[in-house]
């Protein structure tokens, strides 16, 4: 219907922010993504051309070519100094990895900073509940002692860092589980209260929102056909009257 729009201004203030930062960015912005990730590469590079269409000059680089020069800072393959750079790659992954010693020294600016780490990891969620006990937007949560006891039903066990429902495993109160595997079994784990998805028809549906320049900048609707969304679950569009 004519009067009908949807909640999706992603685009609009994607530009804006680039925008601003564009006096501030003095020499080619870096974008980066795991080398053979098609769907990270497509992400990047919709990224890379709004930066572009805001002015500033733009370079694709994969995680795994950049280096470190002599004096402890980012290259590229022509060790040009990387000065400013967006990578689509997990913190917790480059914490790890072979030149992460040279993090805190580099001048490089990241796009995410590297304080995103907190808000990625679900080890936040007990302490928030330690914080702000029986608060409205919270959910009780709990870290995970070593062997611990078995648990009465209501409980969701997540790891500190998993994605799209990997390694989460759901006890709801009927006493029926759900478990979906995945490559984050190394990690310590927390248990939060159960509070079901609302569901419509035969799917569970959730709501995810964007924050772009620290304003709300739309959502996104995803179904799955259990409660856990997972990476093969639907996208859905949605109409605000």
């Amino acid at each position: 219907p004519g009067s009908a729009d949807q909640f999706n201004s992603i685009q609009e203030k994607l530009l804006s922010v680039f925008e601003r930062l564009e006096p501030k960015i003095h020499r080619d912005m870096y974008f980066a993504s795991v080398g053979d990730s098609i769907e990270d590469r497509g992400t990047v590079q919709y990224l890379q051309d709004i930066a572009e269409q805001a002015g500033i000059r733009t370079r694709y680089l994969s995680i795994e070519d950049i280096g470190v020069d002599s004096l402890g800072q980012f290259v590229d393959l022509n060790d040009r100094p990387i000065d400013y750079i967006f990578k689509l790659y997990p913190w917790e992954f480059m914490f790890e990895d072979q030149f992460s010693t040279y993090l805190a020294a580099s001048s490089a600016t990241w796009f995410e900073p590297p304080w995103k780490s907190i808000l990625s990891n679900k080890g936040m969620l007990p302490l928030l509940w330690e914080l702000h006990p029986d608060h409205p937007n919270l959910l009780p949560a709990f870290f995970e002692a070593p062997n611990a006891e078995p648990l009465s039903p209501g409980w969701v066990r997540k790891p500190f860092f998993s994605r799209e429902g990997a390694n989460i495993e759901i006890s709801v109160p009927g006493g029926e589980k759900l478990r979906v595997d995945g490559p984050y079994t190394d990690a310590p784990f927390i248990r939060q209260a159960f509070h079901a998805l609302p569901r419509f028809g035969d799917a569970y549906t959730v709501i995810g929102s964007w924050v772009i320049g620290d304003e709300p900048a739309g959502i996104g609707i995803r179904e799955d056909a259990t409660l856990i969304t997972k990476d093969t679950s639907r996208f859905l569009p949605h109409i605000l009257y």
